[in-house]
């Protein structure tokens, strides 16, 4: 056994827990998700069809369209600006994914691990309407699966991705701001229900 090993170190979630935070509201449920690996990727100038092509290859699927976000087997991706996208899998099977989306895409694109860069929080139920109009300008109600907003929720940037219209939406924002992302989405959800 090496000096480093059996420290019982254990990750803590961006609210600064060692289980994920879940609140419970009459029709809507706030989950804080902190199990997923994230890596950036854009393409370098010249190179979008090929980091296009090298990214279906290796996530089994498309990077999404403008605004938008997909999900192809274990992978999912979502928009993020011109030839820039993040692409999200399972923290435990696909820790090293940076790497190996680097390695795909080779010297046609630049990928930039951003697991502890990003919080998360999925939030579920009827009352999603509700909450999320309180928060942003995004036009939720006019929204459809696979769609990927950029809007700011108490003066933070986020990027907002419609799962199911109306009933399932998550909520991607700067980790450094956790707490004041989840205050306000439990704040909304207070004065709405």
């Amino acid at each position: 056994m090496g000096k480093f090993d059996n420290h019982g170190l254990k990750a803590i979630s961006p609210l600064g827990g060692h289980e994920p935070r879940v609140d419970a509201f009459t029709g809507l449920l706030i989950r804080e998700v902190a199990d997923r690996a994230l890596a950036s990727l854009a393409a370098r100038q010249g190179q979008e069809e090929a980091v296009k092509s090298a990214a279906a290859s290796y996530l089994g699927g498309a990077l999404p369209a403008p605004a938008s976000w997909s999900e192809a087997g274990v992978y999912a991706a979502w928009w993020m600006g011109p030839d820039l996208w993040m692409v999200s899998a399972p923290h435990d099977s696909h820790e090293l994914m940076a790497g190996d989306l680097k390695q795909a895409v080779g010297d046609a694109g630049s990928v930039v691990e951003q697991t502890d860069g990003w919080c998360r929080f999925d939030i579920e139920g009827p009352r999603c309407f509700d909450v999320l109009e309180r928060l942003c300008n995004a036009n939720v109600r006019a929204g459809k699966a696979g769609d990927a907003t950029r809007t700011s929720m108490e003066h933070l940037g986020v990027f907002l991705l419609c799962q199911e219209p109306g009933q399932k939406y998550a909520v991607i924002g700067p980790r450094s701001s956790a707490g004041s992302l989840h205050h306000a989405l439990v704040a909304a959800a207070k004065s709405v229900i």
